[in-house]
């Protein structure tokens, strides 16, 4: 059994839309960066790599490299399952907090967890996805940015 913890965070921009944890979800701005800048699935990746002891998600998908502009990181997240998937046989849980000031996400956290145990090829009741504010607190709390983290158990 091994153990990973993840962590991202992204600029909120106009211009794209808000993905989180594969869920495209209605809000004026969306994430910044390279691929769809989701950091729920950002987070579980690096949860998966860090429990695998691979390295992070810059290092196996760089934002240098054309190929993942702007994926779903969905696709992300299944290739880093494959990756690990050839030291770990399952996984056998993620539990996640989403920091964001707005929108409110809790209408929308069982699609995520559904969305992610199926790229994780484990049962929707093995993932746990929560959030949360900052109380209005830093770059969060401004609505300028949304976080996630994740801690990752793989057997």
């Amino acid at each position: 059994m091994r153990t990973g913890i993840g962590y991202d965070i992204h600029r909120l921009t106009s211009g794209r839309p808000l993905v989180l944890g594969g869920v495209e979800i209605p809000y004026e701005k969306g994430l910044q960066g390279h691929s769809d800048a989701d950091v729920l699935v950002h987070a579980v990746c690096d949860a998966l790599l860090g429990a695998a002891a691979m390295g992070d998600i810059g290092r196996h998908f760089p934002d240098t490299d054309k190929a993942w502009e702007g994926v779903s990181s969905l696709l992300l997240l299944a290739e880093t399952w494959r990756m690990a998937s050839r030291k770990f046989h399952a996984v056998v849980n993620v539990d996640a907090t989403i920091f964001a000031q707005k929108p409110r996400l809790m209408p929308y956290v069982d699609e995520m967890a559904e969305k992610l145990a199926h790229c994780l090829e484990i049962e929707t009741g093995r993932v746990n996805i929560k959030a949360t504010t900052t109380e209005g607190l830093g770059i969060i709390g401004q609505s300028e940015a949304i976080a996630a983290m994740c801690v990752a158990l793989l057997e």
